[in-house]
């Protein structure tokens, strides 16, 4: 199922993430940098391992995981949380956990195009993506 995300993706709009970040406690300066950023994520598959590669002209990100086994992350944002990788359906979920809060980022396809649904504390974002 995960095969269905793998690629690159361009992110073509954005929707609330400053209003995410700020929940996150991310910093004002770091806020206003990435809001301008608009992101390429590539999705791959290494063997059992999801891999997701976000890429942009501040920065480059990678995490990896097996489907359905918590692994050890350093965010962007220099969070230490504890990741796991799943599939709901057709959806590709991530969650974080650390210090007992959990981030949750949903990916789907719809009409082409990626739909990431970002959620922490109840403050929701959603980025879009088409295919590089």
């Amino acid at each position: 199922m995960v095969e269905a995300f793998c690629g690159t993706w361009k992110m073509v709009e954005s929707r609330n993430f400053d209003d995410y970040m700020k929940a996150l406690g991310i910093p004002f300066a770091a806020r206003q940098v990435a809001n301008v950023t608009k992101p390429t994520v590539i999705i791959s598959m290494n063997g059992d391992r999801v891999v997701i590669k976000t890429q942009s002209t501040f920065r480059v990100a990678e995490v990896s995981g097996k489907l359905g086994e918590e692994f050890d992350e350093n965010t962007p944002d220099n969070r230490k949380v504890k990741s796991t990788f799943t599939m709901e359906g057709d959806k590709l979920v991530h969650t974080q956990k650390w210090d007992g809060k959990e981030n949750k980022i949903t990916r789907e396809i719809k009409n082409g195009k990626m739909v990431s649904t970002l959620i922490f504390q109840g403050v929701q974002a959603v980025r879009m993506f088409e295919k590089a």
